[in-house]
């Protein structure tokens, strides 16, 4: 083979790699440009029945949570009080609090009941009140923030560490916003929480210590505000249900929020946010909405298969012939969260017995659980039994295998030619053979 040809095979091979390549790059562009582009350092998009993430940015990072601490605070108060308990406001609920971060402008001695202060606690952000609540149901702070931590362990956080029960800033005040996603889908599952989150204005009544009803205080989270005042249309997004805001100088501003559509609910927790130097708006709430209809817009719930469908069928041991095909069916519906390119079809259970299946079987019968994995997520139903099964029943092919055979014996005992009758005929043979003679 000459040069020249050498080289123009060397050229070709250069072009069709850098061809590969820039398809594998477009490619690769083309996968990710879906996915939003969120300003804040820190996120976390989680889909809220299952615990699926859908899209995160350093959502392990240990940061300062600021006021989304008093999500947890609101959790262990509706696990350990009535929300007709009577609080009475001590002094250090009052004068604990740093002058800059926001109260409910409460006295001491007031009583106020559980409800009214979880309404100032997640409403305003109220920070006298979680001191109040913390000292109520544990006896002080300190006792309190144990509870916090147990709590978050138990729920399933990895790198949160509470000092207080409001957020205020201490540098082992700690945790990361997949952390406080988990708290804040925990705490989605209280009516209590979902009903107040939602509210953008509550006044607080008179009491005790209290003759006005001037207490009138106004959400902090603008995603449920339709009419917010210094950006008419700029944070407002229509499916936003919660949570709590959180802003400290160290912690920027953070957000645990939640929005439902069509029955999904998702959670988008951002941390370390600040206000942009172009435009001067909240990058926390933008980068929520930004996750939010990444979600809606990608993301779809998908029936898989309906309770009492049948999902497989089996040839059960020892079973009569006309029974013996076990037909499995699902106890629940199965509905999916899936990207909507997927392919239903591509979906199929792993079935798992908790038994040796044997006849007999009723209709009905639990046998196990069939699951469906997708993309780490793991969704379960119990199968049950759509037929009964019966037993071949053993013992009457026994009784007739053993009657058959004492029918042959006493045949042949019946039927068996005597000694007589057979001396008989053998002198009627030698007679007649004599006479022939």
């Amino acid at each position: 083979m000459n040069l020249h040809k050498k080289h123009n095979i060397l050229k070709l091979f250069i072009f069709f790699t850098l061809f590969i390549t820039i398809l594998s790059f477009s490619s690769i562009l083309y996968a990710t440009s879906e996915a939003p582009y969120v300003a804040s350092p820190s996120c976390i998009l989680m889909e809220y029945s299952t615990g699926k993430i859908l899209y995160e940015k350093n959502s392990d990072e240990v940061m300062y949570p600021a006021s989304t601490t008093k999500v947890m605070t609101a959790i262990l108060t509706l696990e350990n009080c009535e929300m007709s308990d009577i609080v009475t406001i001590s002094h250090n609920a009052v004068f604990s609090i740093p002058s800059g971060y926001s109260t409910a402008s409460l006295r001491v001695g007031e009583q106020l009941t559980a409800e009214q202060l979880l309404n100032v606690l997640l409403i305003p952000s109220a920070n006298d009140a979680a001191v109040a609540l913390a000292e109520y149901i544990a006896g002080s702070v300190e006792s309190f923030s144990s509870m916090m931590n147990t709590k978050a362990i138990e729920i399933g956080c990895k790198n949160t560490h509470f000092v207080n029960p409001n957020g205020i800033h201490d540098e082992e005040h700690v945790s990361t916003a997949y952390d406080l996603a988990l708290i804040g889908r925990y705490a989605l599952q209280f009516p209590e929480i979902k009903e107040i989150v939602a509210k953008t204005e509550y006044t607080l009544p008179i009491t005790n210590a209290y003759d006005k009803e001037d207490r009138i205080f106004r959400t902090t989270n603008s995603l449920i505000k339709e009419d917010n005042s210094t950006k008419p249309s700029n944070y407002y997004y229509e499916y936003a249900t919660g949570l709590k805001t959180g802003y400290t100088e160290p912690a920027g501003h953070c957000i645990i929020s939640s929005a439902e559509k069509d029955g999904v609910t998702y959670i988008a927790t951002v941390l370390g946010g600040e206000i942009s130097k172009e435009d001067l708006l909240d990058q926390r709430f933008l980068d929520c909405k930004k996750l939010f209809e990444f979600a809606f817009n990608n993301y779809s719930v998908k029936s898989i298969n309906k309770s009492g469908d049948v999902i497989d069928s089996i040839v059960v041991p020892n079973a009569t012939e006309e029974t013996k095909n076990l037909k499995i069916k699902l106890k629940d519906d199965i509905n999916l969260l899936l990207d909507n390119d997927t392919s239903l079809k591509s979906i199929t259970p792993t079935i798992d017995f908790s038994f040796n299946i044997d006849a007999p079987i009723q209709e009905n019968t639990i046998l196990g659980t069939a699951t469906y994995t997708i993309d780490g997520v793991s969704y379960s139903s119990e199968i049950l039994s759509a037929n009964s099964v019966e037993r071949v029943d053993f013992m009457p092919w026994v009784f007739r295998i053993v009657l058959g055979i004492f029918i042959i014996l006493f045949a042949m005992t019946v039927f068996k030619p005597s000694k007589k009758s057979k001396r008989k005929g053998n002198y009627r043979k030698k007679s007649n053979h004599r006479r022939r003679k």
